[in-house]
Parts: C-alpha cells; sequence; structure tokens
C-alpha cells in the first residue's frame, strides 16, 4: 500500500472503519510494506532508535520546499513488520511537513483514536513514540 496520497485524516479514516485488532493490525502491516526502500548503507549504529525492542534506523533530512520553508523528510525501516507498520504512520503525519509545524501534531491523540494504545505492547508503544520523540527533536532546532 502506497504512502505517498495518504492523508492523516484519511489514514485515521480508515482506522476507524476497521472493526477489531486483527483488522487493524493487519492493515498496519500493509502500510508497513508499503515503505519506501531503505538503504542497507543506512542500518548503522549512528541511526538506530533506542528504545525500541525491535531493530529499527531512521534518516532524518531537512530540505528547503519550494516555499522556502524547511521540510522534514525521513526515511526508516525496522526488522520487525508491526513496527514497519508504525513507522509508516509517522511517515503519514511527519514526512513533508515544515519543520515549524512537527510540534502542532498531536501523534498521541492520534495514536488512542488509531486504537494502537489499548492494543500494542508496552515495547511497541514505547518504540513507536521513540521515534516520534526524534522526530520532534527536529522540529525544535
Amino acid at each position: 500500500m502506497p504512502l505517498d496520497n495518504l492523508t492523516p485524516t484519511e489514514l485515521l479514516e480508515n482506522f476507524d472503519l476497521l472493526e477489531d485488532w486483527d483488522q487493524r493490525f493487519e492493515y498496519l502491516i500493509e502500510l508497513g510494506a508499503g515503505l519506501p526502500p531503505f538503504a542497507e548503507r543506512d542500518m548503522v549504529e549512528t541511526n538506530k532508535v533506542r528504545g525500541c525492542t525491535s531493530q529499527v534506523w531512521f534518516v532524518p533530512e531537512i530540505v528547503t520546499g519550494n516555499d522556502g520553508k524547511n521540510i522534514l523528510r525521513f526515511t526508516a525501516t525496522s526488522d520487525a513488520a508491526i513496527v514497519r507498520g508504525l513507522i509508516a504512520v509517522l511517515m503519514v503525519f511527519y514526512n513533508d511537513i515544515a519543520v515549524d509545524r512537527i510540534a502542532d501534531v498531536d501523534i498521541h491523540g492520534a495514536f488512542d483514536a488509531m486504537g494502537l494504545s489499548q492494543n500494542l505492547s508496552p515495547n511497541r508503544r514505547n518504540g513507536f513514540f521513540s521515534i516520534a520523540e526524534r522526530i520532534r527533536t527536529l522540529g525544535q532546532c
């Protein structure tokens, strides 16, 4: 499932249509399968995210958009399918966002609205929010 045109609103609506955790779990796996390719050369210690049970690599980049604003772009991957799905969720909310708007994203509210807070293990939640925190620190630069 390509992530290119999926908006945060559409993502939340899609999760809202799913009736149970099994369907949400499947959807997360599908989202993760749509992650853009991640370069093997970027699977290095400096790109690893701490606080995740699975291995997660995260490579952010700040680029100048057509309007002159700084835009966040990132690639990330994991060795776990469910975590790749969680990365996809973060990409929908944060990739290609103006850096000065990162703090405006209510990722905790979105996480709850998608039904993830009551169904994911504490380790998966911690990993998700570890990545989100790395993203938030980029918005403070």
